[in-house]
């Protein structure tokens, strides 16, 4: 049973505020990383065609071609270097990319560093092979936000056998620079480590730029880097699960061989609906406004509340809220459903850095979104 580690691994915080909340039918429900929006309706209307055509059979495990092309050219697009259809492989779901890329990568006794305050999937999928995980927190500033110190992660990174990085952040929103992204880049040739970028949220920022920086705006084909990709936020296909992963140049095959050994491929009708929501550019631009009115929302919210540290995020759609004098945030949250009814992430969930915040998700109907924020505010000014 040594080889068994699931007992090295913790329970998540935020399912434990889920369960509870399941309890209480009328909680605003804020504490997944999940919008009110529904899926693009082109999704929905590509998967009935695919299933009414019969396409309900094993698919090619690398992904259907024409989904794998059209990513590579999205992603083309969308970058400013070109990705190859042959560097693609389709997930079913970004945590199976990230499964995939963990157990590609990391073998007992390797030493893996991530950026915290982070979601805790990645570094437990680390933990089931056997890898240390060693925690980098990001630097908070006085008014609630986050930056990177780059030079203290260029020795840590010394040794490792691979570097995780999500930005945007969940649950920070926290979002690396392009000067940023160079440096990363640089270190980690240098140290020859990997570097899994996580860029799920790649889309949802609201600089007015299109994307956020990504290393696959800067990386050559040959670099020693994974990106992780995924349908579940910028078009809101939480429950479709299928998700993507780039990978080096001449690498796909071993890394398909991995896609079957975890999980055998993702359902060609759900692959329908990927396509079609990729051509739907539309729902993305409406989306991250429909963020971005959330956001501003809760910012004008939580503005001069006393306690509270909180500076709008420049990506994802999440609040990372911090309390002057919160030190147990699962307990804090759990008072929040039991006795106000509103469902928040606690900041232990994610690692060093996170306690003593609560993370609200902030990409829901302006109706919940109120209710949820005053509840939240009755909840702190009774607990001063």
């Amino acid at each position: 049973m040594d080889s068994f580690r699931l007992a090295e691994t913790r329970g998540s915080d935020i399912i434990a505020i889920a369960r509870a909340a399941f309890e209480r039918p009328d909680t605003d429900f804020l504490c997944f990383g999940e919008s009110d929006v529904a899926a693009p309706a082109s999704a929905h209307a590509a998967l009935a065609a695919a299933m009414a055509d019969g396409q309900t059979r094993y698919a090619d495990v690398r992904g259907v071609p024409a989904l794998r092309q059209a990513l590579a050219d999205y992603l083309t697009t969308r970058h400013a270097r070109s990705t190859h259809e042959s560097r693609v492989q389709i997930t079913n779901s970004g945590m199976a990319a990230v499964n995939v890329a963990m157990a590609a990568l990391l073998r007992p006794g390797d030493r893996l560093v991530q950026i915290t305050p982070a979601w805790p999937n990645s570094a437990n999928a680390a933990r089931m092979r056997g890898a240390e995980v060693e925690e980098f927190p990001l630097t908070p500033t006085p008014d609630g936000a986050f930056r990177l110190d780059l030079d203290h992660l260029a020795t840590r990174l010394v040794g490792a056998r691979a570097f995780f990085i999500n930005s945007p952040s969940n649950p920070t929103g926290w979002t690396a620079s392009a000067a940023d992204m160079e440096a990363l880049l640089a270190i980690c040739r240098t140290t020859g480590t990997w570097l899994i970028a996580d860029e799920v949220y790649n889309r949802l920022v609201y600089t007015g730029a299109q994307t956020a920086p990504s290393i696959l705006d800067i990386a050559d084909p040959a670099d020693r880097v994974l990106v992780i990709g995924s349908f579940s936020k910028a078009w809101a296909m939480t429950g479709f699960r299928i998700g993507w992963l780039i990978v080096p140049e001449a690498t796909r095959d071993a890394f398909t061989e991995l896609v079957e050994i975890t999980h055998s491929g993702v359902a060609p009708f759900v692959q329908a609906a990927a396509l079609a929501a990729l051509a739907d550019e539309d729902f993305v631009q409406g989306f991250r406004a429909y963020c971005a009115a959330g956001r501003a929302l809760t910012e004008d919210a939580l503005t001069g509340l006393s306690r509270i540290r909180y500076t709008s995020p420049p990506g994802a759609f999440y609040a990372f809220i911090g309390i002057d004098g919160l030190y147990d945030s699962l307990g804090f949250a759990l008072r929040l459903v039991q006795q106000h009814g509103v469902a928040l992430a606690p900041g232990s969930a994610f690692g060093t850095g996170g306690q003593g915040h609560l993370r609200l998700c902030f990409a829901q109907s302006s109706t919940r979104l109120t209710r949820a924020l005053t509840r939240l505010h009755t909840a702190l000014q009774t607990a001063a």
